[in-house]
């Protein structure tokens, strides 16, 4: 029996730092992105068109190329690598493929004849006249890529079933730098639109770094959509209610920037500056872990081994409460001047107050965002995509209710852009009801997942971050006492880079004094990653 798709524990801590790097890689490119954008556009109405533009092309690439194809399709395609049948593996991944892009056009060109009504009627109806036409224009363009990234997308999870991860690291850096060429050479002569042509180029280059990897590991394409095929069939009855689970994601989501834009100008550009800033370091952490984590788990449910996927969901859980419970409360301590590094054009100190405000609200949303993306995953590896979807249905009630009533919208009142705090603060909350949810169904499932250890880790991990924060305060009393704060960008760059310096130093040693095993065997296994360690077998 083959065990291509089973990864070793040695093989998961090597991918989950090329994941890491390249995402880190990433997430650079893409601040350097957010310093050149946000020094011409602020948070002003144009940006704004360019933020509600972007919301539906966004939501088809995660219906149909993304998230939802990859989570259906690769239980199956894994779990068939795991038996040894490649051929077959990959006959149904082109067929599969094929469809999507057929759906993909079709859906795009629908999209792309309403455009101004959907902008007007769903996602911005605050918008004047002017910027929903503008935001439609846009929409037009961004929906080019969507064709793209709906094989792009799905390749990527292809290519992780068969454990290779550095063309799909690769790919999200070369479309960051299609945006980062538009942000730096295209803005001047075409506005906002140089945004929306730097994401074509990105597109384009995101699929084309993944072709040569697709030649390595034999990847046949076959042209037909294979209708018939039953396996087929199963994987789209399996993507069906994952198709509804982004779509509720997505209407959420798309609320929260209708419900911004009620707000007054600016709101919708700080929920889009504070979801971006938010997830770097879930996106580093989390989805890095779950990008690797979830063709193991697929794998070994095809295997039926339930305590392989018990033991790997816990490890996986364990680091990303290690790595997020102390991004999360650095985040708000270094936030406010981090986010003052951005001031300059139109991008001025009652920008970065408001971006901050948000920001706040998503705090806690790293530590549960990067547990729901393992959560999650947990239930799509057992080809199980209705729980998630009734569960995510029960958080969107509690997002949206929430943001309506505490935002001020309920009392229509005089339009505050600093109830957009509310709207976070309601996206955090309704991710944490499905990540409780979503733990407790799989620890009855599963008959437990290493609940006591998680505990354990969890609150050593706080009391760790709590000595981190207390150290990081100090600091800062320190530094302002010496006259030191609010002396310029070169001085607030070095406050910045100290204090998470000295925050991470801190966090280290306590935990280490803790005895948060965890982390001291994550830095031995990184620390000796270079040498050969005999690889575990698999039955």
């Amino acid at each position: 029996m083959a065990v291509e798709a089973v990864a070793s524990q040695r093989t998961l801590i090597r991918s989950t730092a090329i994941v890491f790097f390249g995402f880190m890689v990433a997430r650079v490119i893409s601040l350097v992105q957010t310093v050149l954008i946000t020094d011409i556009f602020g948070i002003g109405a144009e940006w704004d068109r360019f933020v509600a533009a972007n919301q539906l092309p966004e939501t088809i690439v995660l219906i149909l190329g993304g998230v939802t194809l990859t989570t259906a399709l690769m239980p199956f395609f894994s779990g068939m690598l795991a038996q040894g049948d490649r051929v077959q593996a990959w006959r149904l991944a082109s067929r599969a493929l094929n469809t999507v892009f057929l759906a993909s056009c079709v859906i795009s060109l629908i999209a792309f004849i309403l455009a101004p009504t959907l902008i007007q009627t769903v996602v911005a109806p605050g918008f004047s006249e002017e910027g929903i036409q503008e935001s439609a224009t846009l929409m037009r363009l961004l929906l080019v890529a969507t064709i793209v990234f709906s094989i792009s997308g799905a390749t990527m999870g292809l290519l992780q079933s068969h454990n290779r991860f550095v063309a799909p690291a690769l790919a999200p850096i070369m479309y960051d730098i299609g945006i980062l060429f538009g942000a730096g050479f295209l803005v001047r002569p075409f506005g906002v639109y140089g945004i929306a042509y730097g994401t074509l180029i990105g597109a384009a280059l995101h699929f084309a770094i993944q072709v040569p990897a697709l030649i390595r590991v034999g990847a046949r394409w076959t042209p037909d959509l294979g209708w018939s095929d039953p396996t087929l069939r199963r994987v789209f009855m399996l993507m069906l209610p994952r198709i509804v689970d982004v779509g509720v994601f997505t209407f959420t989501f798309t609320m929260a920037i209708n419900f911004s834009s009620r707000l007054g100008e600016g709101a919708v550009s700080a929920f889009s500056w504070g979801w971006r800033l938010m997830q770097i370091p879930q996106t580093l952490i989390g989805s890095a872990m779950a990008v690797v984590i979830f063709p193991t788990l697929a794998a070994l449910s095809a295997l039926n081994d339930v305590d392989g996927k018990r033991g790997a969901m816990a490890g996986a859980l364990k680091f990303i409460l290690i790595g997020t419970i102390p991004s999360a409360i650095g985040l708000l301590l270094v936030g406010r001047p981090a986010l003052s590094l951005l001031e300059g054009g139109a991008f001025d100190a009652q920008a970065t107050n408001l971006v901050y405000v948000a920001l706040r609200g998503f705090a806690l949303g790293i530590v549960i965002h990067s547990i729901l993306e393992v959560a999650a995953r947990s239930f799509f590896a057992d080809k199980d995509t209705w729980t998630p979807l009734f569960i995510t249905s029960g958080g969107a009630v509690i997002n949206l209710g929430f943001a309506w009533v505490f935002s001020g919208l309920i009392n229509g009142g005089t339009p505050d852009p600093r109830g957009v705090e509310a709207i976070t603060l309601g996206n955090t909350l309704g991710v944490t009801f499905e990540v409780i949810i979503l733990l407790f169904i799989l620890r009855r499932r599963w008959h437990g997942i290493q609940e006591n250890e998680l505990a354990v880790t969890t609150i050593k991990t706080v009391a760790a971050s709590l000595i981190m924060a207390l150290a990081m305060v100090l600091f800062d009393v320190v530094w302002n006492a010496l006259g030191l704060g609010g002396q310029g960008r070169l001085i607030t760059i070095v406050q910045v880079t100290l204090q998470v310096l000295l925050g991470a130093l801190v966090f280290v040693g306590a935990a280490w004094v803790l005895g948060l095993s965890e982390l001291k065997a994550m830095l031995a296994r990184l620390l000796h990653f270079r040498r050969p360690q005999p690889e575990a077998t698999t039955p």
